[in-house]
């Protein structure tokens, strides 16, 4: 005979559902332990990545502002440097040319210093040549002057080590120590720069009335 009581709770088990496998409920624990470890990663690999410093999207805008100001200003100095150097090529360019073009000057300001005083009160055509050379002289140091070259003729001035080339000293006690008593050959300077020192001689202070004898000074140089 069966027992109706067994039956009973065999058949209430089945209508309340089915029994749970143990093994089962381990793998599903299991898998809700891997999701939340997932998730946890995701989260600290979000923190990891995230793309401002430490300071914050403040303290990343403040630094790349600085970058940027910084940039702008290293293009500015470059562009300014090149455009000085632009300017310094056109300015001076000309250089090496007119350096050759002196000696044309040159030659020119000798034949008028070796002209002989009675050219000048001679016949009409001796006047005519040497006007001629002089009108030269005075329209290729124009020429010259046009683009920024000057003469330097610095007769009576102080001795000046930028622009002069001391060549002899002169002993006397007329005039103070430094000071140009001859020009031997004129210097030049194109814009702010020197082209050619002129060639002096300089004057030197006689100590004693002995000092001075025995020297000469070359006038005709």
């Amino acid at each position: 005979m069966v027992d109706t009581k067994d039956n009973d709770q065999q058949n209430g088990s089945e209508e309340n559902g089915v029994e749970k496998d143990p093994l089962a409920e381990a793998m599903s624990e299991t898998e809700e332990d891997q999701t939340a470890e997932t998730a946890a990663e995701d989260t600290e690999k979000s923190e990891a990545e995230s793309p401002w410093t430490d300071g914050g999207p403040e303290a990343e805008i403040a630094d790349l502002k600085d970058k940027l100001l910084r940039a702008l200003a290293d293009n500015e100095n470059t562009i300014r440097r090149a455009k000085r150097e632009r300017e310094d090529t056109a300015k001076y360019a000309a250089a090496n040319f007119a350096r050759d073009m002196l000696t044309v000057a040159d030659n020119l300001q000798r034949a008028l210093d070796a002209t002989p005083d009675g050219l000048r009160d001679g016949d009409d055509q001796g006047k005519s040549f040497l006007e001629g050379i002089e009108l030269t002289s005075r329209e290729l140091l124009s020429v010259l002057k046009r683009h920024g070259i000057k003469r330097i003729s610095p007769m009576g001035e102080k001795f000046d080590h930028d622009q002069h080339e001391a060549l002899f000293e002169v002993p006397t006690a007329d005039t103070e120590p430094g000071m140009v008593m001859q020009v031997v050959e004129d210097g030049f300077m194109i814009h702010d720069r020197l082209l050619r020192a002129a060639k002096v001689g300089v004057s030197k202070a006689i100590d004693s009335p002995d000092e001075g004898e025995g020297h000469s000074v070359d006038t005709t140089a």
